[in-house]
């Protein structure tokens, strides 16, 4: 079992996701952040009591940034050969097998990544066996 090279803690400075002013009023506007450009704009403002506005103070730790918590930055592969770019890189990426690759390769991608000592996310996704 290959353990990451580092295990830092990691620190969310803010988890919650920053919503649009005034989505909940409407059906038509939306969620996802837009920054109010109103000239009379209480958010825009910042007033006491209305909602916070991403700004870059809540940006996590440039060590800790990507990381997921077994320690490991993902990194998405779809063949064999992106696979051995991990060989030296083994301790700080863990390999994710991407979604539309087949299950017989898979397997050969899994075997492989054993072979490396790389740790494979999404292992045990779509390989079943008869039973």
């Amino acid at each position: 079992m290959v353990t990451p090279l580092k295990k830092h803690t990691i620190v969310k400075k803010h988890t919650a996701t920053f919503k649009r002013h005034q989505s909940d009023r409407y059906k038509t506007v939306k969620e996802s952040w837009r920054k109010p450009k109103g000239i009379d704009n209480r958010v825009r403002r910042r007033f006491k009591g209305q909602i916070a506005m991403p700004k870059i103070g809540y940006g996590n730790n440039k060590l800790t940034r990507h990381l997921m918590p077994s320690g490991f930055k993902k990194f998405v592969v779809a063949n064999i050969a992106e696979l051995n770019l991990l060989l030296m890189h083994n301790r700080t990426f863990a390999a994710e097998i991407a979604h539309n690759v087949s299950s017989r390769n898979r397997i050969a991608i899994v075997e492989r990544a054993q072979q490396l000592n790389i740790k494979v996310t999404n292992a045990n996704a779509r390989v079943r066996t008869e039973a």
